[in-house]
């Protein structure tokens, strides 16, 4: 199979669920833990265009997002996700899984099925 990247967050369940399939499947896959290694914009770009979702999607909207004061509508295009996330690495939806040209959120992790 060829190589998938896994971006991953080793205390979400959701994160390690994707790995755990990755690694019954047999897949040649990398693990990136991008809180260690975060994307800068121009990585999250690359990532926006190849995930079929809206921008907003890779935004989490959860307590850290309130905690900073944050609101939903200033983050729908790509270019407002990508500044976001570079600066805030912790608000980026987890797993992303990429193979090639395509992406996908796996939420459920099942989802990283479809890269396979």
């Amino acid at each position: 199979m060829t190589g998938i990247t896994l971006y991953h967050n080793p205390n979400c369940s959701k994160s390690r669920g994707a790995k755990e399939i990755l690694e019954s499947k047999g897949a040649d896959f990398e693990v990136v833990e991008y809180l260690k290694k975060p994307l800068n914009a121009q990585g999250v770009r690359r990532l926006l265009k190849l995930l079929d979702v809206p921008p907003a999607e890779l935004v989490r909207k959860d307590g850290h997002f309130r905690e900073l004061g944050l609101k939903s509508e200033d983050y729908v295009t790509a270019s407002a996700v990508a500044t976001l996330l570079a600066e805030h690495p912790k608000l980026m939806q987890r797993p992303v899984a990429v193979r090639g040209e395509r992406a996908v959120i796996a939420r459920p992790p099942e989802l990283v099925e479809t890269l396979l």
